[in-house]
């Protein structure tokens, strides 16, 4: 189970760790910085290992969403902390908050960010210059006399200025004493470049007439006419593509996020003293009531004070029909209206709304590291350091067995430019930011990369009724007419006389009555019968509206045929609700907590994954039975109290099942906590929300179903992601070293393998 994430008073910190020695000792804040200068895993580790050995930090550093999440006790600074990561060698920021400013926006148009510009304008100088030079070496027809200078010539701006920002950061990593991809990508580069040079000034490839063939594998040449000038440019700009390609992807991969913080409304029509005054969102505050014209935005959460309207809120649920809302109905902020005008009273602004608690629930999830990723960044941190061995002893080795230098030294630049800890250190954090932002549009909200783990092992689920099953509001159900009474009639006088009382049954009937026979005549004489229903005066009849001990007062019996119809609906756990006037019962109505309309789809499409529903209910044993029977549920606990749920949940884990838990009230948190997999319908409370590892914003349960596949799919990936990258450097590292590849196929092969593992993941924004 995870727990919440706080940014984080002390008091919020000492309430998440008292039970802990640690919180005893020290209160904790927490920080999210934005890491600058990273340039693989590697970078990552090493950020992270600094932070973790400052005295009471927990630090972890995502390399995908550079950011770094640290708790940090009393005593340490935040500004300590960007000062530890700066001398690591990498820079280091608190983010701006995560709503955008509109201004800031326009100013910086998705896709146009200053890295990824850069990159491109090196990639296209690069590639124009590398071209002629990869070809001319390729193909002896294109060899004319003195070519080689040519190449040279075209190859030197290439690794100097395409590559200066490997070389910058290969330079900065040892002066620190440390060594990433850079610096495999900087040394292997200048390696293959100095050979070159040394070949055409002292050797024998500056003669005018010099030829030479390509070879995709190790070819022993005599060293002093070998130049590698193509494998320098062609390494340094298939890699710059890849980093391109890189970043461009890593955009996609959080674009749903960024789609999702830009959702909100820019300014709100606020009702100031009678008139309209349009403002910046900025400045409403809770209280204010604002106007919503058909085709706007919703500007925050709130209730509807005026007017009546359907609302689309497809962008925060993923429910792609609109809900009909009027006075008293709640509205999310970013919904749009789609018809009427409304009037809405804020009720949560800014930070505190759907909108916003949902982005810092998705970003709080990118940013975490699951179990898998944390295996794959130890070993990025090592990687590093054991192909710079690597390559040594392949080139001691080669000159040893073979005494070739050009042979020797080809191998060992494979070496180092094939090694590629970025697929590594890739595979999991784009497939959480394309499987979290894909959760979001859809309504379901992932907490953290943990979550997914419990995904895949759960084999029971167990279905809160109240709310989750059910719709948790007593609705009419069916209406029993005696012989000669007219349907319609019974419903519009049973309905006036209840439209008058504030019984939750009595609110079920008169709605029922008014959806299904129009507009309620007015009661005269209403009287409320304590614990027995309601009696008064409708259109001139005496009416009489309750239990059937209210009827008995008036001296009035039930016929056999509506006595029948009150226990069936009785023996189905429904409240039955007799009718009479003029002396004579007319008819009997049956109430209910309401089934969900896809609830049995839900349940079924809960045991296509494998999953044995169990519905866990307060209520009598009676309708819990009736309800499970309905909607496909063989295992019912019913009659239990709130606090014995968490009991429910803990028997069933000690029969060795996996347990996920749905369910949407207060009382529903702690077994929601304990269960193996906590989801939370976001129709509910905040206590079951905050308990939940999975938030479901619609209050469908098939969305449950969906949760857990998405969860699923998106763990499938990064193990697919993570087979790839361990099984790329496995197989490519020895054929490098035993002298199969050439240096600049390496170098290909190395770009390519990162970009494979971000386009694989990006497939998850098909997830339907």
């Amino acid at each position: 189970m995870t727990s919440t994430v706080h940014e984080a008073t002390a008091d919020e910190a000492r309430a998440s760790e008292a039970a802990t020695p640690e919180a005893q000792i020290a209160d904790t804040s927490q920080v999210e910085l934005s890491i600058g200068g990273m340039t693989c895993a590697s970078c990552a580790a090493r950020v992270e290992k600094k932070l973790n050995r400052m005295a009471g930090v927990t630090a972890t550093v995502n390399f995908a969403t550079e950011r770094a999440r640290v708790s940090y006790p009393d005593g340490i600074e935040v500004a300590d902390l960007i000062a530890t990561v700066e001398k690591t060698g990498y820079t280091a920021e608190e983010p701006p908050p995560p709503a955008p400013e509109p201004a800031a926006q326009e100013s910086a148009p998705a896709g146009r960010d200053p890295e990824t510009t850069s990159l491109r304008q090196r990639l296209l100088g690069s590639l124009t210059l590398s071209v002629p030079v990869v070809l001319m070496a390729m193909i002896p027809a294109l060899q004319f006399d003195n070519w080689q200078w040519l190449s040279l010539t075209l190859a030197a701006p290439v690794v100097v200025w395409g590559a200066y920002p490997f070389h910058r950061a290969a330079w900065t990593n040892a002066r620190h004493g440390a060594a990433t991809m850079d610096t495999l990508v900087s040394v292997g580069t200048l390696a293959a470049f100095g050979w070159s040079l040394w070949a055409l000034f002292f050797g024998h490839a500056g003669m005018p007439d010099m030829r030479h063939t390509f070879d995709f594998s190790v070819s022993r040449t005599d060293g002093s006419s070998a130049i590698y000038l193509e494998v320098a440019a062609g390494v340094v700009t298939f890699i710059l593509l890849g980093r391109y390609l890189e970043a461009k992807s890593k955009r996609k991969a959080g674009a749903a996020l960024r789609a999702l913080l830009e959702l909100g409304a820019k300014d709100v029509a606020v009702l100031r003293d009678g008139s309209e005054v349009r403002v910046p969102l900025a400045q409403l505050a809770v209280g204010d009531r604002f106007v919503v014209r058909p085709g706007e935005k919703v500007a925050t959460d709130g209730t509807v004070r005026e007017g009546h309207s359907a609302v689309d809120a497809s962008m925060l649920t993923g429910e792609s029909v609109p809900v009909d809302v009027s006075v008293g109905d709640t509205v999310a902020g970013a919904t749009v209206n789609v018809s009427g005008r409304l009037v809405v009273e804020a009720a949560r602004v800014g930070a505190d709304t759907q909108l916003a608690r949902m982005a810092r629930l998705v970003e709080n999830a990118q940013n975490g590291k699951a179990d898998v990723q944390r295996l794959a960044d130890r070993i990025s941190a090592v990687f590093v350091p054991v192909v710079l061995v690597v390559a040594l002893g392949t080139l001691v080795t080669w000159l040893l067995l073979t005494g070739d230098a050009t042979a020797a030294f080809t191998a060992a630049v494979a070496v180092l430019i094939i090694a590629c800890p970025c697929a590594l250190g890739l595979a999991t954090p784009t497939a959480l930011m394309v499987g979290t932002g894909r959760g979001a549009q859809l309504g379901i909200l992932i907490k953290g990369p943990e979550v997914l783990e419990s995904t895949r092992r759960v084999d029971t689920v167990v279905l809160d009724k109240t709310g989750t099953v059910t719709t948790g509001r007593m609705t009419l159900q069916d209406v029993f007419a005696a012989d000669g009474v007219d349907e319609q009639e019974l419903l519009r006088l049973a309905g006036a006389l209840e439209h008058a009382s504030e019984h939750p049954v009595a609110r079920a009937v008169a709605a029922g009555a008014a959806d299904r026979a129009g507009t309620l005549p007015e009661p005269e004489g209403f009287e409320n019968v304590a614990g027995l229903g309601v009696q008064g005066v409708v259109e001139g009849h005496a009416v009489v509206v309750g239990r059937e001990k209210l009827l008995a007062q008036w001296a009035i019996e039930l016929p056999d045929a509506l006595a029948a119809a009150k226990a069936a609906a009785e023996a189905e756990g429904r409240t039955a609700v007799a009718v009479a006037w003029d002396g004579e019962a007319r008819g009997v109505l049956t109430v209910a907590d309401a089934i969900k309309e896809t609830s049995a789809e839900a349940v079924e499409r809960l045991r296509a994954l494998g999953l044995t529903p169990v519905l866990l209910t307060g209520d009598n044993r009676l309708v819990a039975e009736s309800v499970a029977r309905t909607v496909g549920i063989d295992e019912v606990h019913a009659e239990v109290l709130p606090q014995d749920k968490v009991a429910v949940v803990e028997r069933l884990q000690g029969e060795g099942r996996s347990v996920a838990m749905v369910g949407d009230g207060v009382n529903d948190a702690a077994a929601l906590a304990t269960a193996d997999l906590g989801l939370a319908m976001g129709t509910g409370t905040d206590a079951a929300i905050e308990a939940g590892d999975l938030t479901l914003v619609r209050g469908d349960l098939r969305v449950a179903a969906d949760a857990i596949r998405l969860s699923r799919r998106t763990l499938a990936t990064i193990k697919g992601n993570l087979f790839w990258a361990f099984g790329y450097n496995v197989a490519a590292l020895p054929l490098a070293a035993a002298g199969l590849l050439n240096p600049m196929i390496a170098g290909a092969a190395m770009a390519f393998s990162s970009v494979f593992v971000v386009t694989n993941s990006l497939r998850l924004r098909s997830f339907t």
